[in-house]
């Protein structure tokens, strides 16, 4: 393939996207669409375009979107609504980078699959969370073996959003983010432990806080933090922790047999690795900072993970092999989405452990290709839950003016 043509899907979000594209430095990359349906959103990213010297097409509707001539699409849309759009673009003809998350249900899981298998186009997953020096490095010493087989691995995704809640809701009581449970977005927390160690999830397990007053008052009525226990493949176990607790701030622990590694809770840079010596109960820790398999990673978004999403993405489309196994494929992508879907149903059903299905076996996909659990009305049907276990046993609405005034602080530029 000769200069790739790509259009992006989703103006905010994908404003990141756009710019990689844009300083793409070797000309082999053509930004040529993009679509959103907030006009303003649309307006400056356009503009980013023209301050580069180009004039590119832009889309109030997918519709119209989709029949430009591209060659591929990131989406960059809402996070429970990738799958679909994945899978049209994929049999309209073109590649895919998808942004968080993968899917919403499982049989959006099992449509997704299918597509990209029936389809043969690239796709791929932008968990940027993998790519930080410091995963990624966990990621290359792993795969040396510098602390034998993983044992046990803790991960933790924090994001208190309470302050920019009007800006990224706009006081929508059907936002997404209003609606996901608590441990929806599971994958910034547990993607990086799979993508270091290669293993698959087998079971996992669910627990969620009680719904936060700091949260409920900006229309968030989900359990304001979860917890999930995976069981891999291998045995090991990950105790995964997510979202509005009151920090900001991510963390990594690998427990192997025969040393550790893990990030620095303060220095997001720092990582600490303690490698075993011959003797048991012997070795030295020691503690550095990784430097960027490529430089022009320095100073994007997510701790440089932005750069190589979008970058490992345009270079598989040019047909270059040697990021293939640094890029996260459909198979991967879904091992770290679907233990949310699947832990919130062990929430709802008292934490119950439940059996995570290996969707790359056609087999195990039939039970769940009519399986629409979710906590988004729209998809779920008949299978729609609320996105708190204790708001589902009790008649607990959110008042509209709650709303209307997370509107207004949006409108007016205020933090939450």
């Amino acid at each position: 393939m000769g200069k790739v043509k790509i259009g992006v899907f989703g103006a905010g979000r994908g404003k990141t996207m756009i710019g990689q594209v844009l300083a793409r430095a070797d000309g082999q990359a053509e930004l040529v669409a993009i679509c959103d349906k907030y006009r303003p959103s649309l307006d400056a990213a356009g503009k980013m375009a023209e301050a580069k010297g180009l004039k590119v097409a832009l889309y109030e509707d997918f519709d119209e979107f989709i029949q430009h001539d591209m060659d591929a699409v990131v989406l960059a849309n809402y996070a429970n609504q990738h799958a679909p759009y994945a899978v049209r673009i994929m049999k309209s003809g073109r590649h895919v980078m998808s942004e968080c998350l993968t899917c919403a249900t499982m049989k959006e899981a099992v449509e997704l699959i299918e597509a990209v298998e029936e389809t043969g186009k690239i796709y791929t997953y932008a968990e940027n969370y993998c790519y930080f020096n410091t995963t990624f490095e966990m990621m290359i010493r792993y795969k040396k073996g510098d602390i034998g087989e993983l044992m046990q691995a803790e991960c933790e995704y924090l994001h208190d959003c309470s302050s920019i809640w009007p800006s990224i809701t706009y006081g929508e009581r059907n936002h997404w983010r209003n609606n996901m449970s608590s441990v929806f977005y599971c994958t910034h927390s547990i993607g990086p432990v799979l993508f270091a160690t290669g293993l698959r999830p087998v079971r996992v397990s669910g627990f969620e806080t009680r719904n936060m007053d700091f949260m409920r008052k900006l229309g968030d009525p989900s359990g304001s933090a979860g917890t999930l226990l995976l069981t891999l493949e291998n045995g090991a176990i990950v105790k995964s922790i997510d979202m509005n607790l009151r920090r900001h701030g991510n963390n990594y622990i690998l427990y192997g047999d025969r040393g550790v590694m893990e990030t620095d809770r303060f220095n997001s840079r720092m990582l600490h690795v303690r490698q075993e010596g011959e003797q048991n109960c012997t070795g030295d820790w020691f503690s550095y900072t990784p430097q960027f398999t490529d430089e022009r990673a320095r100073g994007a978004g997510h701790g440089g993970g932005d750069y190589f999403t979008t970058n490992y993405f345009i270079d598989r489309l040019l047909g270059n092999d040697d990021v293939k196994p640094y890029t996260i494929d459909v198979y991967q992508a879904v091992d770290m989405c679907i233990p949310g879907i699947l832990g919130f149903r062990s929430i709802m059903n008292k934490n119950v452990g439940i059996d995570i299905p290996n969707l790359r076996n056609k087999e195990e996909r039939d039970a769940f290709r009519n399986d629409t659990f979710c906590t988004f009305p729209e998809v779920g049907g008949d299978q729609y839950v609320p996105c708190n276990i204790m708001q589902a046993n009790k008649d607990e609405v959110i008042e509209d003016a709650v709303y209307d005034e997370v509107r207004r602080k949006w409108q007016c530029g205020e933090r939450g």
